[in-house]
């Protein structure tokens, strides 16, 4: 598959799949979701789907996101234009926690040092 093509597909997910959580999803602790980006295999099988959620239990929220893959795969599938709807394999994206975490650190040593 062509870069540029997976690329679209990538954006469209994490688009179709933010409106999805925004304002389709019935499940209270999924309101909160926000898809951080979006890898789909090259050869279209599976989306890992990166996610942050925000005053949830991170374990209850991807529990609940693997019981709603059904719904979130038949959304996708009338949203997105693409021949084969890819398995959604659902991870936490810790990566908004570690630049806080470093954040923190380097304004804590500019506090150090005046």
């Amino acid at each position: 598959m062509e870069k540029v093509k997976l690329e679209r597909y990538n954006n469209a997910y994490m688009e179709q799949l933010n409106i999805i959580f925004g304002t389709e999803i019935k499940n209270p602790i999924l309101k909160n979701v926000v898809v951080n980006a979006v890898k789909i295999t090259n050869d279209l099988s599976i989306a890992k789907i990166y996610f942050t959620c925000f005053n949830e239990d991170r374990k209850q929220v991807l529990k609940e996101l693997r019981e709603s893959q059904g719904f979130l795969r038949h959304e996708l599938a009338s949203k997105v234009d693409i021949r084969h709807t890819p398995e959604l394999i659902f991870e936490y994206d810790e990566s908004l926690e570690y630049a806080k975490k470093i954040e923190d650190k380097i304004k804590e040593i500019k506090e150090k040092g005046q």
